[in-house]
């Protein structure tokens, strides 16, 4: 069990951002691609997705792949609430910043960093827990981008179903005996 609050915020950040994300393709796919109600859900679990990521470095630690984790992580999660405000601004009208040039590309590779994040710590974790669990975040991470781009949202779904029962399952596993974490992190 976690036994200081940072270690048990930061793993709580796994569940409720997973989560959070679940809501809002949920309420995507219910409402639209320009709910509002949506789009705050999306907001706030992304944000969420910044303890989420130093849960997931963490995890990764004394490997290769803690630190492009951490680094891509927060661009990601810039990406996904940047992604979420301009619903918001879609649905007030405003112009679809996916569409807009100049500086408004940059909205898409922070939001492709995302996935990419995931299929880094997917990766990462084959090391560390069951195969299946690792392979899910995988194949999470691979499916995420073509649920959103193409708002798919039976697919979106899908794909944050198997994230969160993915990950929400990994503290368990890195505290059983065997698999105690490198450098002392607890999970």
């Amino acid at each position: 069990m976690d036994t200081q609050p940072v270690d048990r915020t930061l793993t709580a950040s796994v569940v409720a951002s997973l989560a959070l994300t679940l809501v809002s393709s949920i309420l995507y796919t219910l409402h639209g691609w320009n709910d509002p109600l949506a789009a705050l859900f999306h907001i706030v679990g992304g944000a969420v997705g910044g303890l989420l990521v130093v849960r997931l470095a963490s995890w990764l630690a004394g490997s290769r792949l803690a630190a492009p984790v951490l680094v891509v992580g927060m661009l990601g999660c810039a990406g996904v609430v940047g992604y979420g405000f301009n619903t918001v601004e879609v649905g007030l009208g405003g112009v679809d910043l996916i569409d807009a040039a100049g500086v408004a590309v940059v909205l898409k590779p922070l939001g492709l960093c995302w996935p990419l994040t995931l299929l880094l710590a997917g990766i990462g974790l084959f090391r560390r827990v069951p195969a299946p669990l690792a392979g899910g975040v995988v194949v999470g991470a691979l499916a995420f981008p073509v649920s959103r781009i193409a708002n798919v949202g039976w697919l979106a779904i899908l794909v944050d179903l198997v994230l969160l029962g993915c990950l929400a399952a990994v503290p368990a596993l890195l505290r059983q005996p065997g698999r105690a974490m490198a450098n002392g992190v607890t999970v």
